[in-house]
């Protein structure tokens, strides 16, 4: 069970008394290639110097501070620093643009900055330039960071922290804590803002509280022995709860800074808990198959057989607390231990208990395999405004695939009739958002219900994703289009590594698509195609025929209407520069649309 009290001010100190010096978290030197610790005790000892140093700068109560970097131990010990004196953090991905910091700093009123590395602080000095009256201080936490030569202000994370040590300090964090109060703004949060302006989301420490008792609940299984890897951004509502639940339950954090060494340091590390978005899984699926269909003839159909001995164990009869066959059962713990074993091996995920999976739609042929060969991915839904989890899979049994899990305890969830859209009411949902009391009233029903902009059904407490409502296209013919669920179907396909469907106001389905330039390069090689760069590979005749047999493979299931009739390979992929997807890799389709104009146009072209 995880500690419960009123507020994150006295999580860590806590958290301390009862486990002193042993690890909590784990951090990466990339020089020397080692994990270095920190242990309960220094967890706390440098929250409580962050606590004192931002009392010394002159953070007020709920005032907001800012942090703008990757995953670093310095992000944790920001964080519950400023609940330690009630202020409310308001995280920025790493990879925002100085336009959109800017944003949110001038929205937020944020004076206090603390930025990650070199390309962060650059962004913060050029924002701060510009915006002198509001953003008046940088924290550095890397050392290496150089320091512009007109800046005289900004100082190193070690430095900040020990301009609070002293007795006057320490005396006033003291009185914050004591002061706390559940209904306390914990963070800001700001929404990729895929289809208008961002809204920055309020999280107040009930709602934080409510995410750990109601997960205490459903996970019974984690404790503290287990080991989790911080891979999301920690700015992601869905890796920010996690992590909170991971402390409070004693459970130590692995934190990864790179997103591109995910695969280079999950060996390393071995965790057994890891959330993730969709995207992690279509590549391990993408590339698992890869390696089937290229294995010789005997060691395919060996494969090949475990996979579907592994649907059939997990699927037909422990799925549903039946007792498998005693057949079936020896073959699958055969395969459990050798087979599938090897391939968690390879990946370093052979100790995994628990890896929820949520952010996105995940294709049910990937469930199906992933939970075929034992990995224990427990996929979910929810939104940054309802605090992560609405509903999750019941991890071990007893779920059913193509929902998206059972609603979590105490939340309530219905299906508006007219638009089938899904509301969400509950003690972790959102009070609104941060200054908009506009945008606020128009995202919440009469009797306070939050409407989440996706449409779904509910079959008993079990909970289903149709599609997201203001993506729903309707063709010139007057059909309508969920183009998630088309994009769906390509997923994890190891040949394609973005799509966007086009549909709306036209006569027809038709795609962008960004193949996966290394399998396809691959491809391309053993078939001696020849081509001088990617936008002539795209180009090839043997190149758009090979892709439409994949599209019309992956489209069996649809309707005439929904079948993409036209596509066009891209060479370059979607990208944040661009603002063609945001920071948590979701589409924005309208500056697609406008990027891709012409290409667009030449699809319809009669």
């Amino acid at each position: 069970m995880s500690y419960t009290n009123s507020h994150f001010a006295d999580l860590i100190y806590h958290q301390a008394e009862k486990y002193g010096q042993r690890q909590e978290l784990l951090y990466r030197d990339d020089k020397k290639g080692n994990w270095k610790s920190v242990s309960w005790n220094r967890f706390a000892e440098k929250v409580r110097l962050t606590s004192q140093a931002m009392i010394e700068y002159g953070i007020g109560v709920q005032e907001n501070i800012g942090i703008y970097a990757q995953n670093m131990p310095q992000c944790f010990y920001t964080n519950f620093g400023a609940f330690g004196i009630r202020a409310a953090e308001v995280s920025m991905y790493a990879t925002s643009s100085p336009e959109q910091i800017r944003y949110i700093i001038e929205d937020a009123n944020i004076h206090l900055l603390f930025v990650g590395e070199q390309l962060q602080y650059n962004n913060a000095w050029k924002v701060k330039k510009e915006t002198g009256d509001i953003l008046k201080q940088l924290v550095i936490f890397d050392n290496n960071v150089v320091r512009h030569p007109g800046d005289n202000t900004s100082v190193y994370f070690d430095e900040f922290i020990r301009l609070g040590d002293n007795a006057h300090a320490e005396t006033n964090v003291k009185i914050r804590r004591h002061e706390a109060h559940k209904s306390d703004i914990a963070m800001i949060l700001y929404t990729s803002g895929t289809t208008g302006e961002s809204k920055g989301v309020i999280i107040t420490h009930e709602n934080m509280f409510e995410v750990l008792r109601i997960h205490d609940i459903r996970l019974p299984m984690i404790s503290d022995r287990d080991i989790s890897m911080c891979f999301l951004p920690l700015t992601h509502i869905f890796e920010k709860a996690w992590s909170c639940l991971c402390i409070s339950q004693g459970i130590s954090v692995a934190i990864n800074h790179d997103p591109k060494k995910i695969q280079q340091i999950l060996p390393e590390i071995r965790p057994t808990l890891m959330c993730n978005v969709p995207r992690f899984w279509e590549k391990v699926y993408a590339g698992v198959q890869e390696k089937i269909e290229n294995a010789p003839g005997l060691l395919k159909k060996i494969l090949k057989n475990a996979a579907e001995t592994g649907r059939r164990y997990v699927l037909e009869y422990k799925n549903r607390s039946i007792r498998a066959p005693f057949g079936l059962a020896l073959k699958f713990h055969f395969y459990d231990k050798t087979a599938f074993t090897l391939l968690k091996k390879v990946i370093g995920l052979n100790r995994g208990r628990l890896f929820p999976v949520a952010g996105a739609p995940l294709a049910d042929h990937m469930t199906e395999f992933l939970l075929s060969v034992n990995i224990p991915i427990c996929y979910g839904y929810g939104l940054t405004e309802t605090s992560a989890t609405v509903c999750c899979y019941p991890s071990a049994e007893n779920f059913t695939i193509g929902s998206i899990g059972v609603v979590m305890p105490d939340i309530e969830v219905r299906i508006d009739e007219r638009n089938n859209e899904i509301l969400v009411k509950g003690k972790t949902i959102t009070p609104g958002y941060y200054k908009k009391p506009e945008e606020t009233a128009k995202v919440f029903t009469e009797d306070g219900f939050f409407r989440t902009g996706d449409a779904g059904h509910l079959e008993g407490n079990t909970l289903y994703f149709l599609e997201r409502i203001k993506d729903l296209f309707k063709t010139s013919n007057g059909k309508y289009i969920a183009p998630q669920a088309i994009e769906l179907s390509l997923s994890g396909n190891a040949y394609i590594e973005q799509c966007v469907v086009i549909a709306d106001t036209y006569k027809f389905v038709s795609a962008l698509i960004v193949p996966d330039f290394e399998n396809l390069e691959n491809y391309a090689r053993k078939r001696d195609i020849p081509y001088e760069n990617r936008q002539e590979l795209t180009d090839k005749k043997e190149i758009m025929r090979f892709y439409q047999s994949i599209i019309e493979e992956c489209q069996k299931k649809f309707a005439s209407y929904e079948k993409i009739k036209r596509f066009t390979l891209l060479a370059e992929p979607f990208s944040m520069a661009k603002g063609e997807i945001t920071d948590t890799l979701k589409l924005r389709r309208r500056v697609i649309a406008r990027n891709y104009a012409e290409q667009i146009k030449e699809m319809y072209r009669e």
